[in-house]
């Protein structure tokens, strides 16, 4: 349970690593340039000069940029495969309510049926897993709506829109339930990290003849870097906070087609 626990949330342990290794890794620097045995070897690499650093603080910059927008993209597309959700659902529902009874009461139920079984799943998503019961109700729909009744009451053309309409929208829940599962890639997070701690060798090195100002820009550079770094690595999941991809679209099509 543990294990499983760490699992779905690694990525704020993560965020806590990079930012309190970010620190140490500051702290360590200083040690190493004013009280290791190495002390006296540092000393003798001075005349670094400050633009070196330029370089490697550029790379770092580029490499959390595209981390970042790694993650918010795919905040994004849960969202916009949210909405398109909704909308699949609604346009079923509208169409649902064309055809005669009881066969358009049993096309909304089904479509509202799935619709809270969907909203409902975000839990599970949270856990990078899916709910069965999602799929199941997705396969009722299906096959309501690929029934010779509905061909006979609503036309050929309308029933392959709705087809295509409950296409889609398992389209948009399989696009969720990937990127619900999406896990921190630990080669990209090396190799900011493996960055960051050049940079902040960098700037140490351009400022070993004045070790207060040597520790000063180090841990200006450190606590402009962890923090950003950690704020993308706690948004991993969409789907959890701080800030969770919200079911309120599908919530609002399931309320309405109950009416």
């Amino acid at each position: 349970m543990l294990f499983s626990d760490w699992h779905s949330y690694d990525h704020y342990g993560l965020a806590f690593v990079a930012f309190f290794g970010t620190l140490a890794a500051v702290f360590l620097i200083q040690w190493v340039m004013m009280r290791s045995r190495w002390a006296g070897w540092m000393q003798s690499l001075q005349g670094v000069a400050p633009p070196f650093m330029n370089a490697l603080g550029v790379l770092f910059g580029l490499v959390l940029a595209f981390l970042a927008n790694d993650t918010w993209s795919a905040h994004d597309r849960a969202m916009s495969a949210v909405y398109r959700e909704a909308d699949g659902l609604r346009s079923i529902g509208a169409l649902a309510a064309t055809l005669p009874e009881p066969l358009g009461g049993e096309l909304r139920a089904a479509a509202a049926g799935y619709a809270r079984a969907s909203a409902a799943e975000w839990t599970q998503l949270a856990r990078h897993s899916e709910a069965p019961e999602v799929l199941a109700r997705a396969d009722a729909l299906l096959a309501l709506l690929a029934a010779p009744a509905l061909a006979e009451a609503a036309g050929a053309n309308v029933q392959a829109l709705l087809l295509r309409k409950a296409s889609d929208i398992r389209s948009d829940h399989d696009l969720r339930v990937a990127l619900s599962q999406t896990h921190v890639n630990p080669l990209k997070w090396l190799g900011m990290a493996f960055l960051g701690f050049l940079t902040l060798v960098s700037v140490a090195m351009a400022h070993l003849e004045r070790p207060r100002a040597a520790f000063a820009a180090v841990l200006l550079f450190a606590l402009a870097a962890a923090p950003t770094a950690a704020i993308v690595l706690i948004q991993g999941n969409p789907f959890q906070q701080p800030s969770s991809v919200t079911p309120a679209p599908i919530v609002a099509v399931a309320k309405a087609l109950e009416r």
